[in-house]
């Protein structure tokens, strides 16, 4: 099965568990309760969009590592979600050539990114994996291609946050969209503003959410 007919299968899946909201993926917990919507958002915002002190990897760098983990973990939702806000975060000139980069990522491969880069992917991915497979040397590695020691705790923290926000669309099975389009418009708001702002035209509780209420 490809990967295409894996999202097309995962998108014609209903919710399984009763009484939730009608919002497509991470907006499900998110309108559960108001403290959920403001802390998931928030935890996005710390590891994706604030200055982290000491890292070197850009917000494009932080996006893509969300989506090899959450590609790790097959949420398709949050992969084609990160993916797109990862290209909104780029000028228009360089935007088409990270689409397939991107798709390599969603495939479990690094090749296009530097060095530095590559190692923080396997960082995530093996903690995403099993934490405790996680080596000194895969830090030291990630060190020796340039990597911070910030870089390396984001690249732990993303993983660590990522694999529990696929488990909460997952576990929900969430309403997922059947192509990457509808998430478009929301990434260049939260390339623009971040995740704890509301879209246009939404409430604050629908801020991460995207497509137009998904997350």
């Amino acid at each position: 099965m490809t990967r295409d007919e894996e999202r097309q299968r995962r998108a014609r899946e209903e919710p399984i568990v009763r009484g939730l909201p009608d919002a497509p993926g991470i907006g499900v917990a998110m309108r559960l309760a108001p403290g959920l919507g403001v802390h998931l958002r928030g935890l996005a915002d710390e590891v994706l969009v604030k200055e982290f002190a000491g890292a070197t990897i850009s917000r494009f760098e932080r996006e893509a590592l969300a989506t090899a983990v959450s590609a790790a973990n097959d949420c398709f939702f949050c992969m084609d979600s990160h993916a797109e806000h990862a290209v909104a975060l780029l000028e228009p000139k360089d935007a088409e050539g990270a689409r397939p980069l991107l798709e390599l990522v969603k495939t479990g491969a690094s090749a296009g990114f530097s060095l530095k880069m590559q190692a923080l992917l396997i960082i995530s991915r093996t903690v995403q994996r099993n934490p405790l497979e996680l080596g000194a040397d895969d830090i030291q590695g990630a060190l020796d291609a340039g990597a911070s020691d910030a870089d390396v705790q984001l690249a732990v923290l993303i993983a660590a946050a990522f694999s529990m926000y696929n488990r909460l669309v997952d576990g929900f099975r969430a309403k997922t969209p059947a192509s990457t389009d509808p998430y478009r418009a929301r990434a260049a708001e939260i390339a623009a503003r971040g995740y704890s702002a509301a879209p246009a035209g939404a409430t604050p509780s629908g801020a991460m959410e995207s497509p137009r209420g998904a997350g």
